[in-house]
């Protein structure tokens, strides 16, 4: 031990602030070196050189000193203890399940899988579109239907998804839509928002009087929310043969044994996959299915995973159809919802390749068994269900029934004073049946019971046809096979773990292990949304908590934590937007200003909250013209409504007019919706509602570590001035304290995703107030950086007034194209070659590649990284000079895969360049699996099931 460790303060011996050295890349040492590679003397005059003086934050942030990893897991476990788990029988869409230890450690837990990106890239993505591909087959199979998607949020949010898309294809007139009054409540509280700005009637009633209206679509729930199942056939054929589009919201684990939606008629089916492996987690995040017909699949909302060819003619996976959709379509998209639920499905689609058709049938099985048992023994008879039913117990019965099973350590569901509903699930043994029973003072012995194999699902509802029958479900069945299944394709990804990710606009940051080590434990990840709150004093002290520090953080009075998406977080904001106009008698306000730079999800948002999309100007320097803005907000003065802008721009700047903005927007009475997307570059140096904003979503998965899980979970709470507060999203089921009482849900959960927020709320504790402005200014030194180091190479399109770019830049490869043909795809491709991820490829601008590098990122990183694009320039100069033919050379080829290294090789490079294109690349190669996707391909000859087996052995 050095001399000077002796005698130093005990504070610094302590070292509390560990954790800020962990997560910030660069250290002290190589701050100056970086700073005199920008041209500017210290951070903090870089700082001031980049962020706008009249917004700058002028006092420290209001949160706590940092805490050391062991003391802040320490804490949130004392937060956690709070908690109080029982066996919830609560149903209503949410069922304790059992996640597969070794789908648990391999895929939950493994940042191979959870620090991935949404897979555009889809050459360096084709583990977990692998993955995906196997879960959209697992939903096809159970639901009957032809083609499904990677999933949606949640299922009540992909239920308002039917819905509108039951609009898109309808050839009926009428403006009604049919909701079976046995829909799951959160289901249909979501609905109602939903459906109020698009202006659509909504009409309740059991599925068999659907069609005595004159309805476009209508949504059944098989089994309903009372557990009832009946043969929907009748009534979906009658619904169809007057031009309506039938939707059916199921069950995956009912649908193992029951008739599918798909064979009964539907044209639509959806619901959650939450009980294949994935922990109730006080209401998620949880992967919601949605499947439809082939022909209905250009309108279906989200991400559709499909297969395609690779240069070599080798089956190769990819993003079909509407891969990019909110940025090409914008408010004609069928849907803001830019994501998926991408970790859960895997999850959901590995559950069912670990037990296969058959032991899926087995769990199935021994859920009805058990249910049929304990309500045969109960008294209900007569009736048909899988694994709920409801019991009358008289008059004022039901609180002593719910209070003696609590004490008995389980969770029941009240349905009024005389009514009570059970739900069983896997975790659900014969010990629970028992007890359940001698609540009720019944004491026959289980195995008495089941002498005469009880059954409440009828022959006519019985599945007939085969499900899981591709061997990719039938073949990982030991745990070795799962475990080197999982590594398999977790290799043919790209992830955080292997190198920088890149990505403008995304926040690729670090998600610390001790952020993640809590979403694990059972007292987060066991609880039900909707048991009684007495029960969850832990998730409320945590939630309450992470408020407090995003209030201080925004300058916000209230957040609102029930969106779970950055896209849902926009819809949050506008709809309270819009419902204080309307309670303000301003229904008439219908015209939303978006800059033409705008993310595409905030025109596909607008247009979902019955808004006009009116698109302002931007000047040559990237900024919003004032002008053209001030002019159209004179102009649509009396129906103005609101702004939406991000900020920093996308065009990765801080505009420096943005306070005489959205001063121009509240002077004609219309409100300031800022998109947070960028807020990392805004932390601890300024403030959304200090800027002038009314309302903004903050992506807890890109500025507060909630990783991407290779394209979800996310989470998206919103930030509200007092004023819109009474109007943000509370919930039907599970009543959320504060000023906006019986304001409907835009989330099926009280608090969207909760068991993710344990990752934010430790981030922000570890790194605390003085860390957190800390990490936004290496983010804005290492965008700088980035820009400083390439400038020469790929002109930085936007900068600001003294030449700074925020926390990212564009690269501008238009000339380059011109001149020679290359384009920023290619450039993409052959980043791969050399172990990186691209940055994010012609957006906001076409042409173009935008680089944010995030405070996570070490100099030696970045310098990799440069180094990778400069040598990349000189091919470019190659064959700028004509010693190379565009197609015949390395970019034109990239990526390069181990099939390289053998055969002949005609080209003009060398092996040695195609695949270590720099001395650094060998000693931690990344091989791409296949060669360069052709999209074309892919789409002209669309599937998006498993291959069958017989394709991979011919590729």
């Amino acid at each position: 031990m050095h001399a000077e460790n002796l005698t130093i303060p005990l504070t610094r011996l302590e070292h509390r602030d560990e954790f800020i050295g962990r997560h910030i890349g660069p250290d002290e040492h190589v701050i100056a070196g970086m700073l005199a590679a920008i041209g500017t003397r210290s951070l903090d005059t870089l700082i001031g050189e980049t962020v706008p003086a009249a917004i700058r934050l002028q006092r420290p942030l209001d949160l706590p000193a940092p805490m050391p990893e062991h003391a802040a897991l320490a804490a949130l476990k004392a937060i956690a203890a709070k908690n109080v788990l029982k066996k919830s029988l609560i149903g209503q869409g949410y069922y304790g399940t059992h996640t597969p230890p070794v789908i648990l450690r391999n895929l939950f837990e493994n940042p191979g899988w959870y620090t991935a990106y949404t897979p555009y890239q889809a050459e360096i993505a084709q583990g977990r579109l692998e993955a995906l591909l196997n879960y959209q087959q697992m939903v096809i199979d159970l639901t009957g239907l032809e083609i499904a998607n990677a999933s949606l949020l949640d299922e009540a949010t992909a239920a308002a998804e039917a819905m509108t898309m039951a609009r898109r294809i309808s050839k009926a007139k009428g403006n009604v839509f049919f909701v079976d009054e046995a829909a799951f409540p959160q289901t249909i509280d979501v609905i109602r928002t939903r459906a109020a700005y698009f202006g659509f009637e909504l009409v309740f009633g059991k599925p068999e009087d659907a069609s005595t209206h004159d309805l476009f679509g209508a949504l059944l729930q098989y089994p309903n929310a009372r557990g009832e199942i009946s043969d929907l056939t009748t009534a979906i054929a009658t619904i169809k043969g007057k031009g309506g589009v039938v939707a059916v919201a199921s069950d995956l684990m009912a649908l193992v044994l029951l008739k599918s939606p798909g064979e009964m008629g539907a044209d639509i089916a959806l619901g959650s996959s939450q009980r294949f492996g994935v922990p109730m987690g006080f209401g998620g995040p949880h992967a919601a299915f949605f499947a439809t017909r082939e022909s209905h699949v250009r309108s279906m909302p989200g991400r559709i995973i499909g297969v395609s060819k690779d240069a070599r003619g080798k089956t190769a996976y990819r993003m079909a159809l509407q891969t990019r959709e909110q940025h090409i379509r914008r408010e004609k998209a069928n849907s803001n919802i830019c994501t998926s639920q991408v970790l859960l499905a895997n999850i959901a689609g590995m559950y069912a390749v670990w037990h296969g058709p058959e032991g899926l049938r087995t769990i199935a099985g021994r859920i009805h068994r058990l249910t049929a048992l304990l309500a045969g023994a109960l008294g209900v008879s007569g009736r048909d269900f899988f694994d709920s039913f409801e019991l009358k117990v008289g008059a004022g019965e039901t609180a002593k029934i719910i209070k003696a099973a609590c004490d008995a350590g389980y969770n029941l569901r009240r349905v009024d004073d005389a009514t009570i509903g059970i739900s069983l699930d896997e975790t659900t043994t014969r010990e629970d049946v028992a007890a359940l029973l001698n609540i009720f003072g019944k004491t026959t012995p289980v195995e008495a019971l089941d002498t005469a194999r009880p059954c409440a699902i009828p022959v006519t509802l019985q599945r007939r046809e085969p499900i899981l029958a591709h061997p990719v479900f039938n073949t990982h069945h030991t745990e070795h096979g799962m475990l080197r299944y999982l590594k398999r394709l977790q290799n043919r990804d790209l992830a955080l773990d292997h190198a920088m990710i890149p990505l403008g606009s995304c926040t690729m940051k670090l998600n610390a292990a001790a952020e993640m080590i809590p979403v694990s434990w059972p007292e987060f990840a066991r609880m039900h949304p909707f048991v009684p709150l007495d029960q969850a004093q832990g998730y409320l002290e945590l939630i309450t908590g992470l408020e407090n520090q995003l209030k201080a953080i925004t300058g916000f009075d209230a957040i609102c934590m029930q969106p779970n998406s950055g896209a849902q977080g926009e819809y949050t904001g506008l709809v309270a937007i819009r419902r204080y106009q309307n309670a303000n008698g301003q229904s008439h306000r219908n015209v939303c200003l978006i800059p033409k730079s705008a993310h595409g999800t905030n025109p596909a948002t607008a247009q979902m909250c019955g808004l006009e999309v009116v698109v302002v100007a931007c000047d040559d320097n990237g900024n919003v013209d004032v002008a053209d803005l001030k002019a159209k907000a004179e102009q649509h003065a009396a129906n103005l409504s609101c702004l939406m802008i991000t900020y920093p721009s996308t065009h990765g700047v801080f505009e420096e007019a943005v306070k005489d903005i959205c001063a121009i927007v509240h002077a004609h009475g219309a409100q300031v919706y800022m998109d947070g997307a960028n807020l990392n570059a805004q932390v601890g140096l300024c403030r959304p509602a200090d800027i002038g904003a009314d309302v903004s979503h903050i992506n807890l998965h890109k500025t507060f570590a909630i990783p991407h899980g290779g394209g979800g979970p996310g989470m998206g709470p919103i930030g509200l001035k007092a004023h819109l507060a009474p109007f943000m999203a509370n919930h039907v089921v599970q009543g959320i304290a504060g000023p906006h009482g019986g304001q409907g849900a835009v989330s099926a959960a009280p608090w969207g995703s909760a068991s993710i927020l344990p990752i934010s709320w430790m981030y922000m504790t570890m790194m605390g107030g003085t860390g957190l402005t800390r990490a936004t200014e290496i983010a804005i030194l290492n965008a700088n950086y980035v820009a400083a180091r390439l400038k020469d190479h790929y002109p930085v399109l936007y900068t600001g007034s003294q030449g700074r770019v925020a926390h990212e830049c564009i690269l501008d490869v238009r000339a380059i194209k011109a001149a020679t043909g290359v384009a920023e795809t290619d450039i993409a491709k052959r980043l791969m070659d050399y172990g990186f991820h691209a940055p994010t490829v012609s957006f906001p601008v076409g042409g173009t590649l935008m680089v944010e590098p995030t405070e996570s990122e070490d100099k030696a990183e970045l310098d990799r990284f440069c180094a990778a694009m400069i040598a990349i320039r000189d091919e470019i100069r190659r064959i700028e000079n004509g010693e190379w033919a565009l197609d015949a050379s390395p970019l034109k080829h990239a990526p390069h895969t181990a099939a390289d290294l053998v055969g002949d090789w005609t080209r003009p490079y060398s092996r040695e360049l195609a695949l270590f294109p720099l001395p650094w690349v060998a000693e931690n190669k990344f091989w791409p699996f296949v060669n360069r996707i052709d999209d074309v391909y892919g789409d002209r000859n669309l599937f998006c099931a498993c291959v069958p087996m017989e394709d991979y052995a011919a590729s």
